[in-house]
Formats: C-alpha cells, sequence, structure tokens
C-alpha cells in the first residue's frame, strides 16, 4: 500500500524505491539514519555489520534464499528483473557475485506480493500490490503470478485461483505438505497451491471473522496459522488447513494495528479498497512464542505481544522506543534465538525474549535476509550489507544428520534424513505479503584440501513443518558437478544454524 505512515515524521516516511517515484510506507528501501542516530547505534548494541565487497549493479527490493545457498533478488528499478548472488569460494558472502538471471513473463512486474520457496526448490509468487508495465503505484491488485526455476533459469506463468480477480499484496505460507497456501486480499477465501500440477484449490474459510487483507500468517509447530486481525483487532485466530477452518486466538490485548488514514482507495473498473491499517511482522521463536509486533497506535508507539503456543494465551510485550513501531516493516529470528526487528525509523532493535533494545552498526534498514553462515543481508538505500548477530545457538537446536551416504559422485543425487532439518520457524517475517521464509535445510559441503565451499542444492523435503523435534525428516541433495573432489565434511542447516559436519568423500 502506498501510504504516508501518521506515527512518524515526513522526512522517515520519504521511502524511496531506487528507480522509480516515492512511495512512502512500503519499504523498498530506507534512507539513510542521521549522524546523531548512528553514533547512539554505536554506543548501544554488540555485533557487526559491514557493506559486502561487491554491491549489486542495481537497488534491489526484495530477496529469496534459494536452496543451493545463492540469493535471488528482485530489481528496485525494473520490477520484471532479477538477479541472483552466490557466495565467494570459501563460502562468503561478504564478496559474492552478482548476475542477471531470466526476467518475468511480459506484462508482469509486480512489486509487494505474496512468495514463498517451494519444497523443490523453486519460487512461487502471486500477485502484485503493484504491476508494471502500468500505471507506476496506481493500486493494482493483479491476480498473475510465476514460478522461477533456477536450475533451468526460467519463470513459468503461474494461473490464479479459480474466480480471483485480484490477489494483490496478500499473505502466504508453505504448509507442512508442500502446498503453497494463499489468502485472497479483499476476501477469507483460501487457495492452496499443488507444486507438482501448479493447480490450485479452494480450501474451506470457514469461521474467518475479516478479510485477509493487511494481515500476516506464522505457520506454528502443529501446522495450523497464526495471524492477528487488522479489520477485527485486537483479535487473533487461528487456521487449521486440515479442516478448513478459522478459530479464534483470543486477543492479542493490545491493539497491533494502526488506524488507516484513507478512504477509498481506486482500483480495477472503479472499484474501492478501504484499507483497514497496518500491522508488523511476528516471529515463532525457539521456546514456542511468537513475537508480535504492532504499528503506530494512538498513543504514538507500536506494542508488542507475545503468543504461547504451548498455552494459547496471549500476554503484553514492551512498546517501541523512540516512539518507534515496525508497521509494514521486517524481523528476522538470528540462530541465538532473539529476534531482530526493523523499527520504521531505520533503527533496529532485538527481542530476547524479556527486553526490546537497540542494536548498533547496522546503517542500512531495507529487506533482510538470514543466511546459511548466520548473518543477516540486509538491503539498504545505496548499498547492500552483512549484520553478524552476537550469540549461539543451543546444541540441542542443531539439525542432526542420522544417514548420508559416505562416498558420493559429482553430478548425482543422494538422499539425507536426520532430525531438525526445518528449524523452530519460518525465520523471517514481514507484516502481511514479502514473504521470503527459510525453514528448509541446505547442505553444504567442505573440501579438506583446499578449503573450497559448495552448496548441493536441496529439493522434495520431506516436510516443510516447523520445530519437528525428533521425527525423522529428509531432504535430496544434488552434488556439484564442478566441485572439489577428495575427502570433504558435510553439514544441513536451517535457519542459518548447522549441524555437526559428517566426513564424506568426493568422487
Amino acid at each position: 500500500m502506498c501510504r504516508v505512515n501518521a506515527g512518524f515524521s515526513a522526512a522517515i516516511a520519504a521511502v524511496i524505491a531506487v528507480g522509480t517515484a516515492a512511495c512512502s510506507g512500503e519499504r523498498a528501501m530506507v534512507p539513510g539514519l542521521s549522524q546523531q542516530t548512528l553514533e547512539t547505534l554505536e554506543r548501544s548494541h554488540a555485533g557487526r555489520f559491514a557493506p559486502i565487497g561487491r554491491q549489486p549493479p542495481v537497488g534491489m527490493a526484495m530477496e529469496w534464499l534459494l536452496t543451493d545457498g545463492s540469493v535471488l533478488a528482485q530489481s528496485g528499478a525494473t520490477w520484471s528483473s532479477w538477479y541472483r548472488y552466490v557466495p565467494d569460494a570459501k563460502g562468503s558472502y561478504s564478496d559474492g557475485t552478482w548476475s542477471q538471471v531470466a526476467s518475468l513473463q511480459s506484462g508482469y512486474g509486480p512489486l509487494y506480493f505474496a512468495a514463498d520457496v517451494l519444497a523443490d526448490g523453486r519460487l512461487a509468487i502471486s500477485g502484485g500490490e503493484y504491476n508494471t508495465p502500468g500505471n507506476g503505484y496506481d493500486l493494482q491488485l493483479t491476480n498473475q503470478g510465476a514460478v522461477y526455476d533456477p536450475v533451468k533459469n526460467a519463470w513459468t506463468p503461474l494461473r490464479h485461483p479459480a474466480r480471483w480477480k485480484y490477489i494483490g499484496d496478500s499473505p502466504s505460507s508453505v504448509l507442512p505438505n508442500g502446498n503453497m497456501l494463499v489468502g485472497d486480499k479483499l476476501h477469507t477465501w483460501d487457495a492452496a497451491l499443488n507444486p507438482k500440477t501448479l493447480a490450485w484449490r479452494r480450501l474451506g474459510d470457514k469461521g474467518k471473522s475479516d478479510f485477509n487483507a493487511e494481515e500476516g500468517w506464522t505457520l506454528l509447530p502443529n501446522g495450523t496459522i497464526l495471524t492477528a486481525d487488522v479489520k477485527k483487532a485486537p483479535n487473533s485466530e487461528i487456521y487449521n488447513p486440515k479442516t478448513g477452518t478459522w478459530t479464534s486466538a483470543g486477543s492479542t490485548i493490545v491493539d497491533l494495528h494502526s488506524p488507516s488514514p484513507y478512504g477509498c482507495l481506486m482500483y480495477g473498473p472503479n472499484l474501492c479498497y478501504y484499507p483497514p491499517g497496518e500491522i508488523g511482522p511476528a516471529i515463532l521463536r525457539p521456546d514456542g512464542t511468537v513475537f508480535y509486533t504492532g504499528s503506530y497506535s494512538k498513543s504514538g508507539p507500536g506494542h508488542t505481544a507475545i503468543y504461547n503456543t504451548a498455552s494459547g494465551t496471549w500476554s503484553v510485550g514492551p512498546d517501541f522506543p523512540n516512539g518507534d513501531n515496525a508497521g509494514d516493516s521486517y524481523a528476522t529470528l538470528e540462530p541465538s534465538g532473539n529476534v531482530l526487528v526493523f523499527g520504521v525509523s531505520g533503527i533496529v532493535y532485538e527481542w530476547n525474549g524479556s527486553a526490546l533494545s537497540q542494536v548498533n552498526g547496522i546503517t542500512y534498514a531495507g529487506p533482510p535476509l538470514l543466511l546459511p553462515t548466520g548473518q543477516v543481508m540486509v538491503l539498504g538505500y545505496s548499498s547492500v550489507g552483512l549484520y553478524t548477530p552476537s550469540g549461539q545457538p543451543q546444541s540441542s537446536w542443531l539439525p542432526t544428520i542420522k544417514s548420508v551416504q559416505k562416498t558420493l559422485t559429482r553430478g548425482q543425487t543422494y538422499k539425507i534424513s536426520g532430525t531438525q532439518f526445518n528449524g523452530f520457524g519460518q525465520a523471517m517475517s514481514y507484516g502481511d505479503e514479502n514473504q521470503n521464509a527459510t525453514n528448509y535445510p541446505l547442505v553444504r559441503i567442505t573440501n579438506n584440501a583446499s578449503g573450497n565451499v559448495f552448496y548441493a542444492r536441496t529439493h522434495d523435503h520431506s516436510t516443510m513443518a516447523v520445530a519437528t523435534g525428533s521425527l525423522p525428516v529428509s531432504t535430496n541433495f544434488d552434488v556439484p558437478a564442478q566441485m572439489d573432489t577428495g575427502a570433504s565434511t558435510l553439514v544441513v542447516i536451517a535457519n542459518g544454524i548447522a549441524s555437526k559436519p559428517v566426513t564424506v568423500t568426493i568422487k
């Protein structure tokens, strides 16, 4: 939604989408912070941030982690154009390489849409709040879609669910069975995409208290979906995909949504959309709590709330410092279990389960992405940087490898099995659209002699559930055809947390 957030200053609201006209509120990029703010941040928190060595050829609007360890990014200048970033030979993302990949089909260049990396390793996108070629930032709510195959370097056009005339910036999530669930923005409707057939199936939506607009979805350990309502705030709801029903999850106690300053926004053939407001991102943590953040409130600062998945109850969290909020912004689960939250002011915060504190040194507050190294890649106003958070995961959080062939041949596909391959949560969140979850296994192989690092593309994971505990899980991986041969070590990575290495030999 192209908007100015009434809860913060016009200077902060002047978010500039690279290569396009200004669109306040939807944060493709965030302007640099003042020197005074930077000095305050430098004194406030540990952690390291530095720009990457090779900056992208254009400003990027959004990014996704592919299952071969590379990053797929959408151009902020031409929305139909896409780029890929690969780490260097030693596996470092600080000095990788950018290259342009295939563009979307003619007539489809969306901004702010539903998106998910599928269990087969492809990226599916659906809808778009805006679309080019078109009328720039005029609301369009396109129902087009596409699926990117990184092996073929090709996009396949994706149809919309039957009778869905508008999708726009809709919520989505990959379900444990691998199907991609999308909610119609303007209705209570839900539909699931079958990755094998690319066919949509309407699911039930009985019990939904309001439409899906501006809501974010959080996948829970039991396979259900949690959302905090925007139109019907402070109500929250849980969706059961197996029964196709929504049930109330109770009040969030504090109001997490912002009042909408808009009336009718025109789209389509003289149709009106009445925005219900905004909300912040939500992250499921290893302790089973969901940290939910809010947009600006009537009193100024955004509120937060904590949902306990074990008890099914809500409790009140701290308000944002500095009168800040996270409306339509981002959050990332760090390997330590802490949550990194990007305030709309450009200040970044960390939630450790008891306190929300400022983080120093992150000078670019654009869309983040959790990398296999546990670092966070941050797209910025004019630069891309890497944040290395402090803290380590608990040993019980590591993926464990139970079975993998010890001798691997280049160019061949193998199965690897174990536990906790999908992490404790989706690890990435936005207020509503722009999903770039990372709850899927990656396989990294390091050659003992050369020290060179290779990611073996994973695909066809046995599950896309989270917090699977002792449940046996598996995935398939393709040994790179050009990787170094000889004695090597292999690890499985989930949400930036690596398993203990096992010894393999590459032939």
